[in-house]
């Protein structure tokens, strides 16, 4: 719209201006977005799947060829000690527990005898689906922490989501709040409508 349009016109800049801020942020939130999904899609081809993978074996040989991709996957990451938590240190979220959980697993399938009972072998890989996986009334889920995919620039990934999220709310708040000045309309108009009953007598 033409500045002359503006009741104000220097407030009109200004409203210009926080908005293309308020973009700006908007962008910024966007790319955080892709790039944490982009990052959790990764995580999940080169790790989690094998672990899944694992899980669902039928046999000690090919449970222990899938869970040694994933080791192997953590340990090339630095996959191998630290905590995801930002503020509250949640057992949860343990990268060093977690890595400790499964080469135990590994190592407990790597040292099953080769004279071993298919009842221990079956109890065995059973055991094994219950230290990888969780179940819930919505299916089952591998454990893995939260957050281990941006693993260790989480606390940088927060900020840029916080400063985005609060920059743009910020700045498009002013924008409106100018552009109502610009305007010289109200920031909230609100129309009360009035209805007359007559009686008739």
């Amino acid at each position: 719209m033409s500045q002359r349009k503006y009741k104000n016109p220097k407030a009109a800049k200004i409203a210009q201006l926080f908005l293309a801020i308020a973009i700006v942020f908007t962008v910024s939130f966007t790319a955080w977005a892709t790039v944490r999904i982009v990052r959790v899609i990764q995580f999940d081809i080169a790790c989690a799947s094998f672990i899944k993978r694992a899980a669902i074996a039928n046999t000690i040989d090919l449970a222990q060829v899938e869970l040694r991709k994933a080791i192997d996957c953590a340990e090339e990451r630095d996959l191998t000690h630290g905590i995801v938590s930002i503020f509250l240190r949640n057992p949860s979220n343990d990268i060093g527990f977690w890595y400790s959980n499964i080469t135990a697993a590994h190592d407990e399938l790597v040292n099953l005898p080769e004279t071993a009972t298919q009842l221990e072998r079956t109890n065995v890989l059973m055991k094994l689906r219950e230290t990888l996986t969780d179940s819930s009334d919505t299916g089952s889920s591998v454990n893995i922490p939260d957050g281990i995919s941006i693993y260790p620039k989480n606390v940088a990934f927060f900020w840029w989501c916080v400063i985005s999220i609060l920059g743009a709310s910020i700045f498009f708040t002013l924008w409106a709040v100018y552009h109502a000045k610009a305007t010289g309309k109200p920031l909230f108009e609100l129309e009360v409508q009035s209805t007359t009953i007559k009686r008739r007598k």
